[in-house]
């Protein structure tokens, strides 16, 4: 009688670094192609770039700290912060823009602190914040959407590849004001006089709930996130509570459609980055919280810190400068949230005991 195999009772599965980065793509493929629609070639090229300069970057400080480069490429998490950070960029943005951005995500947001595991704050959007802060000209040249050639005759949407290419690595040949337009939060956060009602008359920015684009680039994200959430790559606590504490911020603090309204509820749902940030960013494992109650914390956190920052504060988008903050907050909300141990009494906060 054949003898029966002996093995560890150890739990296995197919969800290592690697495979979890690949699934985190594959959910950024509907945004992709939202935005690709809407905007043009410049979201593909800006994916290929900062994909480009990430590797290379995280390549050579691998290189520099002596470290395998094979083992450590492979886990992904270079491409995941490449393709995050190329998404919250504006098509079309310059080459050396997508650099700067790819060389602080990966060198200041990561490898400076250890690589990956070890980093505090999210690479993507510590690499996105150090652009934003730099070069603000730079960061609000969104391109128009597409369709917006039926309203507004003079903007050009279409430009093809070859003419987005040159655009973006030879930016002083474009005219920029002839494909450019405001986005519907930098609309609603420098109007001072005009109703919502007359904002919408008299932008073509604006779709039923939000920007006519970044709507469908909104639900676009929210599929995916959804998705990852159903394959168990990271829980519901952090999304739920992000959009749920921004939903109730922007129902208390709505005054209708004065000039003094800061948007609806669906507004800030559908609009911006809020998708994206409740789906793609806040889920890093490493920079944000560890327990499921502490995930549902830093996530309200974030939704809380996005509305005070696009109602009261100097940026029309928060989601980067709320996560950054959130992410300073996530060791001291991992000291208050973290479960027992099986078998043991809950610590002793400041006594270092435990039974």
């Amino acid at each position: 009688m054949a003898l029966a195999r002996i093995t560890s009772p150890h739990a296995r599965g197919a969800n290592h670094t690697q495979t979890i980065m690949l699934w985190v793509l594959a959910a950024t493929l509907p945004g992709v192609a939202a935005m690709t629609w809407f905007f043009g070639w410049g979201t593909l090229i800006n994916i290929a770039l900062a994909s480009l300069f990430a590797i290379g970057f995280e390549a050579l400080i691998l290189w520099l700290r002596q470290r395998p480069l094979q083992f450590f490429l492979r886990d992904g998490s270079a491409l995941v912060t490449a393709w995050l950070l190329a998404l919250a960029l504006p098509p079309l943005a310059p080459w050396w823009l997508v650099l700067v951005a790819a060389g602080c995500a990966i060198v200041l947001g990561k490898q400076l602190y250890g690589g990956l595991g070890q980093n505090p704050f999210n690479p993507a959007m510590l690499g996105y914040v150090v652009v934003l802060i730099s070069f603000p000209v730079e960061m609000t040249a969104w391109p128009a959407w597409r369709g917006i050639e039926q309203v507004m005759p003079e903007l050009n949407a279409t430009l093809g590849f070859l003419d987005a290419l040159r655009h973006v690595f030879l930016p002083a040949t474009q005219v920029i004001d002839g494909w450019t337009l405001a986005t519907p939060l930098d609309v609603v956060k420098n109007n001072t006089s005009l109703t919502m009602d007359e904002l919408r008359a008299e932008q073509p920015v604006f779709g039923i709930f939000a920007g006519y684009a970044w709507e469908w680039v909104s639900l676009a994200y929210l599929a995916g996130g959804l998705f990852l959430i159903y394959k168990k790559i990271f829980t519901w606590h952090a999304p739920v509570g992000m959009l749920v504490a921004l939903f109730v911020m922007s129902l208390l603090f709505w005054s209708g459609s004065g000039s003094d309204s800061n948007g609806s509820p669906l507004f800030h749902l559908l609009g911006g980055a809020t998708m994206l940030g409740a789906f793609f960013i806040i889920t890093d494992p490493v920079s944000g919280a560890t327990s499921n109650l502490g995930r549902l914390i830093f996530g309200i956190g974030v939704g809380v810190l996005v509305y005070v920052i696009r109602a009261w504060g100097g940026y029309p988008d928060a989601v980067a400068f709320a996560v950054l903050l959130m992410n300073l907050a996530a060791p001291t909300i991992d000291y208050y949230t973290t479960p027992r141990t099986y078998g043991h009494r809950k610590a002793q906060r400041g006594m270092g005991k435990v039974d």
